[in-house]
């Protein structure tokens, strides 16, 4: 039989909060999610951090009903015609319009053995699957930080910054807030953490 090692706390933690954020981000939560964040509040949060940004997501949970909040993200997400807010990071990486994100995005993948599932209908540099691909380097322990790191900084941490800011400048949303600020908490955690590699 072979022994195969367990992720220590930490990577489990990390693993955890790239999965919830990619869930968040891939469709809004139904009412058994937002019960359970809502549930997970801790007693004595502390100031500033992920710490706090979880408290405020947890509250936004437990005052949230998921038909709003399912309204909430069709409207900013998808809504008609052009959405008041993308998902798609390559919105926020071009600079010049011959520079071609995605097919260098699909590149990436397929040398990490990953590629779009026949039944996705997102491109893959919808946030949420960047998110999941993150979860997914740090739960396959064959991956080494440098790998992550290469992702990470590459692919997300430059598009999250002017994702989270347009999510705070959008009117009407209330809980979606409270997720792009957990999301920043965590990928600013995760930058200073890769720079000290």
């Amino acid at each position: 039989m072979q022994f195969v090692p367990t992720l220590p706390p930490e990577e489990v933690a990390r693993a955890n909060f790239y999965g919830l954020l990619a869930r968040l981000f891939y469709a809004p939560p139904e009412e058994t999610l937002l019960r359970t964040l809502a549930a997970s509040a801790e007693p004595e949060a502390q100031e500033g951090g992920i710490g706090a940004a979880w408290s405020e997501l947890a509250a936004a949970a437990g005052e949230a009903d998921a038909d709003e909040v399912r309204e909430e993200y069709e409207t900013a997400f998808v809504g008609v015609g052009k959405a008041p807010v993308t998902l798609y990071t390559s919105a926020y990486s071009v600079r010049y319009t011959n520079e071609m994100p995605l097919a260098e995005l699909r590149g990436v993948l397929a040398g990490l053995g990953l590629g779009r599932r026949s039944d996705a209908t997102e491109p893959e540099d919808h946030i949420a699957a960047l998110l999941d691909v993150m979860r997914h380097l740090i739960s396959e322990q064959k991956r080494e930080l440098e790998e992550q790191k290469a992702f990470f900084e590459r692919w997300i941490w430059p598009n999250v910054r002017p994702l989270c800011a347009a999510i705070e400048m959008a009117e009407g949303l209330a809980f979606y807030k409270s997720v792009a600020r957990l999301l920043l908490e965590v990928c600013t955690l995760e930058h200073r953490a890769f720079e000290m590699l």
